[in-house]
């Protein structure tokens, strides 16, 4: 009971649940490219679409820290925060907002390319790959591998990030995405708990979510 009464819930399950289900899918992405699993790396690719999308939705709709609103500052206040303004928020800083924001983008384009690739000899290829030509598909593959790359660094300068943090600023960013608490010894005085979405919306979200995912996988048929 102290130790809880010692800080406070600031991620909720969503973001941490979405956030875990990221670490996992990237590695298991690249495995099934390079082992040549393609049916097992189109479906990890619609899963990763699925909760991308659903994330999206929640920076919109989601808890208070999970929102994009709460979190994403303007650049002056980016600016003003690298030169070493002081900054009184409780969840991402002005600079980590932009970060995360970043990072689902990306997540975002490289599924979506992924939606119409296509390998050399066709035989593997996206659910809407029939909706482009083969010449387009071919660009779009070449896009799809080339921005995995682009992915990787900018996980890498996400990692590097949060390991300066904890080197230079003593400042754990890991264990509050883990259990979803604070202590709140490291947060402001005047730090209160934040508002928190019901359970509810967040399974209409994913459902929503996961059933376009759906739609797309079977390349997007229309009623009739």
């Amino acid at each position: 009971m102290a130790g809880a009464a010692a800080a406070i819930r600031l991620w909720d399950w969503p973001v941490r649940l979405v956030h875990l289900c990221f670490i996992l899918l990237v590695p298991l992405l690249w495995w099934t490219q390079e082992e040549g699993h393609m049916e097992w790396h189109q479906r990890a690719g619609l899963a990763l679409l699925g909760l991308v999308l659903f994330r999206l939705l929640w920076g919109l709709f989601g808890s208070e820290t999970a929102r994009f609103a709460s979190f994403l500052a303007r650049p002056a206040r980016v600016l003003a925060y690298l030169r070493g303004a002081a900054w009184s928020g409780i969840g991402h800083n002005p600079l980590g907002g932009w970060s995360v924001l970043a990072l689902l983008l990306m997540l975002l384009v490289q599924a979506g390319l992924g939606l119409f690739a296509s390998d050399t000899d066709g035989l593997d290829y996206g659910p809407l790959n029939h909706l482009v030509s083969y010449r387009t598909a071919k660009t779009l593959t070449e896009l799809h591998e080339l921005g995995f790359n682009v992915l990787l660094a900018l996980v890498a300068l996400h990692v590097t990030t949060i390991i300066l943090y904890f080197v230079w600023k003593g400042e754990d960013l890991v264990q509050p995405m883990i259990s979803g608490r604070k202590p709140l010894a490291a947060l402001p005085p005047s730090a209160a708990a934040p508002a928190f979405a019901p359970p509810a919306r967040a399974l209409l979200l994913l459902g929503l979510s996961f059933g376009l995912v759906g739609w797309i996988s079977r390349g997007l048929p229309l009623p009739g």
